[in-house]
């Protein structure tokens, strides 16, 4: 089971070149793909403050997931739990939960972000293509 963070969804959905097309491969043939509802939060607090554009509302995103055969995976009483021990070698409040709802759920966090193999949770890190 995979778990997508933020700038791993945004490029799949889009297409976006910076994802490799290993990586796309892999999100399309998993048995099962997530993206947290803390992903939908951080995109619409982003596009709030100018920092990111949308093609469309944040509602229809998380429409379009079924047909993307991704389910969105809601933050649990045992997500939030694990924040206490997690150490703080990541700042970003949104890639924190991420870390804890892949270890609690037992998914690999794909991610291009440096920060998360830190942690101990499974990764399919990836470079920017």
């Amino acid at each position: 089971m995979l778990l997508l963070d933020t700038h791993t969804y945004l490029w799949f959905i889009s297409g976006n070149s910076l994802l490799p097309q290993w990586v796309s491969e892999k999100i399309q043939t998993s048995e099962k793909a997530f993206v947290s509802i803390a992903t939908f939060w951080e995109i619409a607090i982003k596009n709030c403050k100018g920092l990111l554009d949308l093609p469309v509302p944040v509602s229809k995103m998380m429409e379009d997931c079924a047909k993307l055969n991704l389910t969105i995976l809601p933050i649990n009483g045992s997500h939030l739990d694990r924040m206490k021990g997690l150490p703080f070698i990541h700042k970003d409040p949104f890639d924190r939960i991420l870390v804890c709802q892949a270890q609690a759920e037992k998914m690999a966090l794909v991610t291009v972000d440096s920060f998360i193999p830190q942690y101990d949770v499974e990764t399919v890190q990836y470079s920017k293509a």
